[in-house]
């Protein structure tokens, strides 16, 4: 097996970022608001550019107080995030948020670290950081799909219960919709990093079902305590 990475060149990843234009000919041609789409590439190739240099700095590191801070940061910007869709009531609900990706993501990131992994020491930056990436993203893309959909069918005049409900089943779709396409449709991100980078793919596996579990867990739980949270608006 070849255990090379390929180099990606500047040139190389300008010729994937054209094939964002496509999306953008399309917003333009169909009157909807390609600047935005524009925007959030840019922000996109800033954040990595940025995060990469940062995490050099911090994978060299190896401090629990900065690897916490850290942690810390990542929490308050997912829920911050995750509230972006209902933007008027932000403020009002951002402490709900905070507490829902705090315990959904927090217990799931726990039990990975220190159940399923067991890493020592628990701060290990290498691991800690890009699986509580991957918790806290997802667990802030659930309590967003659930906050947007809740309001919604509030508006509706559906009670407390049926738009808590929807709203779930709303939020938990793409994860869903991942559990039935993997291995099928897909190989997720980090099966195919690890793939690419020599790892047995029966080693890449194991590594997937306990990114599937995590994920569904943290993104569940985030949206459900954030739903149950929001018990006393109705």
């Amino acid at each position: 097996m070849n255990n090379s990475i390929y180099h990606l060149s500047i040139p190389s990843l300008l010729l994937a970022l054209s094939l964002t234009l496509i999306v953008v000919v399309i917003y333009a041609r169909w009157s909807l608001k390609p600047g935005t789409i524009l925007y959030a590439t840019l922000r996109m190739v800033i954040q990595l550019v940025l995060i990469g240099f940062g995490l050099d700095y911090i994978f060299n590191q190896n401090n629990r107080f900065v690897i916490s801070s850290i942690l810390v940061i990542m929490l308050i910007a997912a829920s911050w995030i995750s509230l972006r869709p209902i933007k008027k009531n932000r403020k009002q609900f951002f402490h709900k948020a905070l507490i829902a990706i705090l315990i959904g993501g927090g217990l799931t990131l726990v039990v990975i670290i220190g159940g399923v992994i067991q890493l020592t020491p628990w701060y290990e930056p290498h691991y800690l950081i890009p699986i509580a990436g991957m918790i806290f993203s997802n667990s802030m893309n659930s309590v967003s799909l659930a906050a947007e959909r809740f309001q919604v069918e509030l508006k509706q005049n559906k009670s407390y219960l049926e738009a808590r409900g929807i709203a779930l089943q709303t939020s938990l779709l793409p994860t869903i919709n991942i559990l039935f396409s993997v291995g099928l449709v897909s190989l997720p991100g980090m099966m195919t990093g690890q793939i690419l980078s020599g790892i047995s793919p029966l080693i890449a596996v194991r590594y997937q079902i306990m990114v599937m579990c995590m994920i569904l867990a943290s993104s569940g739980l985030s949206a459900a305590i954030y739903l149950h949270l929001l018990k006393k608006h109705d």
